[in-house]
């Protein structure tokens, strides 16, 4: 059976990107068919491989054969075509011409339209990755400065207190010298308060030496400070029996169970509550207010730690904490729990947190004193802020555990 029969015409065998009847015809993918010289070219002046008409994108460039049935069709229909062009024919009306014109004419300005899309929509996508790199180069400049500054601002910080503290050393160096310089005298000079002078002496280098001490550990304080992080707690993790503050700062027990949902991120039956904040590098601190309370256990644990059943807070169990109960016994839970002597009793705990070097400290913050340190803790995982305020024993530990705002200017 002939095309030409079929009432099939040139434009069924048109390829939309010469505009010729098809030479090597080969199908895309997405079923349009083109001239395979044609398609190639196409594709090998673009970064991506798309079909002209549909706009459909291919991955990776389709590996094109003639398709060996259009091509028998497009031959055989320029045989025929030939035939009829060589036999004598009839001359057809103005109007039926008239149509077949208009209707090639309609194809190619499809043709046009389809052609004007795909390039307009390759500059809108050009210009939208030019515009995102613009807009990700001028953050990263941001960002940039900002740390800058913020470095700068904290240098600046450092080398004004190390300036101060380095002056009241001087003084209090002095001080001493000329404490020193009239023991001296004394000793030249005796007098019938000769040993009362310098017990005095004594006494004041004695103090003088602890106010340095102390003045040193404030300092030392003060540089953990800076890495302060603003710590929430998180109510989707705190047993049913925790009151949890508006503003996530303050923990209780009441000794009342709450109806909530028993969500795997849920402590139950221990009354613990996490941190909403997570770590998994560099370093972090922030500070506990303990006063009034006869019991508590906090510090950080790793993400991951079982919330269900009674827990055993220790490291292999990854809980890195400190606790306190019946009102004077200090315990590090080691996996061996560690008795702890403290000189007096701290109201505030600061928390110290170095990823990278596996230590966790905790520190009686008026005091400036170290309490205990975990060290050599291997880390490899995210890890939160831990609370335990204990039970309530009917009103006698009532005071909540607070997260204090870190004050570096005292």
């Amino acid at each position: 059976m002939c095309c030409l029969s079929l009432g099939i015409s040139e434009d069924h065998f048109l390829c939309s990107i010469c505009l010729e009847v098809l030479t090597d015809p080969v199908t895309t993918p997405c079923g349009h068919n083109f001239c395979k010289t044609c398609i190639s070219t196409h594709w090998n002046t673009r970064t991506t491989s798309r079909c002209p008409i549909c706009n459909q994108v291919f991955r990776t460039k389709p590996q094109l054969k003639v398709n060996i049935m259009m091509r028998e069709i497009v031959s055989q229909f320029r045989r025929e075509s030939e035939q009829k062009a060589a036999a004598p024919r009839e001359v057809p009306c103005d109007v039926c011409t008239g149509t077949k014109v208009k209707m090639i004419q309609k194809r190619r300005e499809k043709l046009k339209e389809i052609r004007e899309s795909v390039r307009f929509r390759k500059e809108a996508a050009d210009r939208g990755k030019a515009e995102g790199v613009e807009v990700f180069t001028a953050l990263m400049e941001l960002v940039q400065r900002s740390l800058k500054e913020l470095m700068e601002t904290m240098e600046a910080q450092q080398e004004a207190e190390k300036t101060e503290a380095e002056g009241l050393i001087k003084e209090l160096e002095e001080e001493i010298f000329e404490l020193m310089k009239r023991s001296s005298e004394v000793m030249v000079h005796p007098s019938s308060y000769e040993g009362t002078v310098l017990r005095a002496v004594t006494q004041l280098e004695d103090t003088l030496s602890d106010e340095m001490i102390k003045m040193k550990l404030m300092l030392e304080m003060k540089k953990l400070q800076q890495f302060a992080v603003n710590v929430t707690l998180d109510p989707l993790t705190a047993q049913s029996h925790l009151v949890l503050s508006d503003d996530g700062k303050q923990v209780y027990d009441s000794d009342v169970s709450k109806n909530l949902p028993d969500n795997k991120e849920r402590f139950s039956p221990c009354v613990c509550v996490l941190g909403k904040q997570s770590f998994s590098s560099g370093r972090f601190y922030f500070e506990v207010q303990v006063k009034g309370k006869t019991d508590w256990n906090f510090g950080v644990v790793k993400e991951s730690i079982n919330r269900k059943g009674y827990i055993t807070a220790t490291p292999k169990n990854g809980y890195w904490t400190v606790i306190l109960r019946d009102g004077n016994v200090y315990k590090a839970c080691e996996d061996h729990p560690v008795i702890l002597h403290l000189k007096c009793v701290p109201e505030k705990i600061g928390v110290f947190v170095d990823y990278e070097e596996g230590v966790v400290s905790f520190y009686d913050v008026d005091a400036a004193a170290l309490i205990y340190s975990f060290t050599h803790c291997c880390f490899t995982h995210k890890l939160h802020p831990f609370f335990n305020p204990s039970l309530n024993y009917g009103g006698k530990n009532s005071a909540p555990l607070i997260i204090c705002p870190v004050n570096q200017s005292e």
